[in-house]
């Protein structure tokens, strides 16, 4: 039987390749990752949500989530980032009723997530689902479909398109101790789909498996979400994040530090110009650092690196020109989510007065719950 932390899980996968394990999904890969259309109604609601722990040592009290407020929208993939500690499971917890706010309020579905009927509508994917070794998939499935009230009938048919959609066909009788850690994984996500959930929470659904296993788990993502279900995912994998999120926030010490669509945030970047024979005079290198650009030289070629907006691309140009040298690139780089996440994390350690490298300790230890 499946346990965690939170909750029961549930899930389904996708890929045409083979991964390490050997089994491939049922999901096309050609799943588009372009952003789905922004539904006007709200799936998740969070309104001014604090939830305080009391620290064991100091027996002051602290607030783990601190005042944060954020919707999101049906048959929306929305990335919930943030560093260890910052606040993402105390969070999830109460969205997922098994926790209550001290102040602040949150819905699932228009309703408070400890309301039974709501919790038939959704599901959760622990990062590391345990499931007892001795028993095959199908019998996994088929125990989880029975809580639900399906019959026989319904449970079998309900289990044989979830392991194929998992791409678990082929290994659905076999004892769970033979599966890796990413078949583990897919059973995991075929449980979360047994109730044919509106709502999923995915924690770190990618985490540690191989390259193979990471697509097809993106194109399952993606594929959930085509057929009309919100995904609130929680993960460190922030190059899976960018491409099957529509928006993300980042938390940081309880708070929402960031937010929004992810085409919007990783905008800008730079312009990589290589240039050969350049004749940079002190004149010439000055208007170039001047623009916020800086010169890099190897032999007779020099990089120039600088801002991608146009009119900052266009006046580099004109200066390399005016020293007399060939363009032979003119590239254009982008920003990564990554990039995003850290300059964040960053400006947020700053504000705090930190010297840390947002690789602050996790206060599960030291916190006991109000």
């Amino acid at each position: 039987m499946a346990q965690d932390e939170l909750s029961p899980s549930t899930g389904a996968q996708s890929g045409a390749a083979k991964s390490s394990d050997g089994y491939s999904g049922a999901i096309s890969s050609s799943v588009s990752s372009g952003s789905a259309p922004m539904s006007g109604e709200i799936a998740i609601e969070i309104k001014n949500l604090v939830k305080r722990y009391r620290n064991l040592i100091t027996r002051e009290w602290v607030n783990a989530v601190n005042d944060i407020s954020l919707d999101v929208h049906k048959g929306e993939i929305f990335g919930f980032l943030g560093p260890n500690g910052a606040g993402k499971t105390t969070t999830i917890k109460a969205l997922l009723g098994l926790i209550f706010p001290d102040s602040g309020d949150v819905k699932v579905l228009g309703e408070a997530p400890n309301n039974n009927a709501i919790k038939a509508k959704i599901s959760y994917l622990p990062e590391s689902p345990y499931f007892y070794e001795h028993m095959t998939a199908r019998e996994i499935i088929n125990f989880y479909a029975s809580l639900f009230g399906l019959d026989s009938r319904e449970r079998a048919k309900r289990a044989d398109y979830l392991i194929d959609l998992v791409g678990l066909a082929s290994a659905g009788n076999k004892p769970l101790r033979a599966f890796s850690k990413g078949m583990l994984q897919r059973v995991g996500i075929a449980q979360s789909l047994i109730n044919d959930p509106e709502v999923l929470f995915f924690d770190e659904p990618t985490s540690g498996l191989d390259p193979i296993a990471h697509r097809d788990i993106r194109d399952l993502i993606l594929h959930l979400r085509t057929e009309g279900r919100t995904l609130f995912l929680s993960s460190h994998q922030l190059s899976d994040v960018e491409l099957v999120c529509d928006r993300v926030s980042i938390l940081y010490r309880g708070k929402i530090r960031k937010i929004g669509r992810v085409d919007e945030l990783v905008v800008g970047g730079n312009v990589e110009i290589l240039v050969k024979g350049f004749k940079t005079t002190p004149a010439l290198a000055a208007e170039i650092t001047g623009l916020g650009a800086k010169l890099e030289q190897s032999g007779p070629d020099t990089l120039i690196i600088g801002g991608s907006d146009n009119e900052t691309k266009n006046a580099l140009i004109d200066l390399v020109r005016r020293g007399e040298a060939q363009i032979i690139a003119v590239t254009p780089t982008r920003r990564t989510l990554e990039d995003i996440f850290i300059e964040t994390i960053r400006e947020g350690e700053v504000e705090a007065g930190e010297a840390t490298k947002f690789a602050e300790a996790s206060t599960t230890e030291a916190l006991e719950v109000k």
